[in-house]
């Protein structure tokens, strides 16, 4: 599944939420549980979510300009935060739904074919899921990433509603259905929150991870040869994009252009081999 692009695996997440929507709306109102509604709001969220992720990855992928010579790869944290303020949203609509029913406790209606909808919509979301999970891992999209957790949390939110309107339907305790919808609500508010501090982090120029650090790390390490060394190295992420700056230490009988050689020959290696984009600071040891 790697060998799909970012674009294509949100078209794909777009079709799925278009499809849930449809599925989870049909199982809402065969059986009137507000449980299921909760789960036919966050599809909504779905495919927003996925709709202005793709917008975002898009916008991300233009190369640099004179107003962005880093170039745009930051537009996909905008995507998480965005994601994450409709989770808000949504599950404070759900509260507000699952708060009136639990004072005014409503029948369930038919199980079978309603549940059968919302259990075939959440096996969609599981699938989907995977596929943005592995795509955004190889492309390393935090846009992608973030829509596949947001699904996954779908999966288990569908199964916990499915549990609540089962449990309600058999024993004839109406108030279940309401109560889980309730921790539904506070399970995706929790998960908006994970996806807004992602955003926020991305955006203040967190630095590359523990791995992607001693990989470039290595790759410094097999050009400290003849009296050459390294310093200082730090770096950052915008989106899919990486860079990172370094000190490269040179004897100083070396000439300009033999050290400027060397520090042109680190920038592709470390670029060829980690996805980096490396700039150096020539200094005389």
């Amino acid at each position: 599944m790697t060998t799909l692009t970012p674009k294509q695996a949100l078209l794909l997440s777009i079709a799925a939420a278009l499809t849930t929507i449809a599925m989870k709306s049909g199982a809402w109102w065969m059986t009137g549980s507000v449980g299921y509604l909760s789960d036919a709001l966050e599809s909504l969220v779905n495919l927003a979510g996925a709709g202005f992720a793709l917008w975002m990855v898009s916008y991300a992928q233009q190369p640099p300009d004179r107003q962005h010579p880093y170039g745009h790869g930051k537009a996909e944290y905008f995507s998480a935060a965005f994601e994450g303020g409709l989770i808000f949203i949504a599950s404070l609509a759900i509260l507000a739904t699952a708060s009136e029913r639990l004072l005014n406790p409503q029948p369930i209606g038919q199980l079978g074919f309603g549940t059968a909808l919302s259990v075939g919509a959440s096996l969609i979301n599981f699938l989907v899921a995977r596929v943005l999970l592995q795509v955004g891992r190889a492309h390393r999209s935090l846009a992608l990433e973030a829509d596949a957790r947001h699904l996954m949390t779908d999966v288990w939110t569908t199964a916990g509603v499915v549990l609540g309107v089962a449990l309600a339907g058999f024993s004839g305790w109406h108030w279940l259905d309401p109560l889980v919808a309730g921790a539904v609500a506070v399970n995706i508010l929790r998960e908006g929150w994970e996806l807004m501090r992602r955003s926020v982090d991305g955006l203040m120029d967190r630095a590359q991870s523990d791995e992607e650090i001693a990989a470039i790390a290595a790759v410094l390490d097999a050009f400290a040869t003849d009296g050459c060394t390294w310093a200082n190295l730090t770096t950052r992420v915008a989106g899919t994009l990486r860079f990172a700056h370094v000190d490269v230490r040179v004897p100083g009988e070396w000439t300009v252009t033999h050290a400027h050689a060397l520090a042109d020959a680190i920038e592709r290696s470390v670029e060829e081999r980690t996805g980096t984009r490396l700039r150096t600071h020539v200094e005389p040891v």
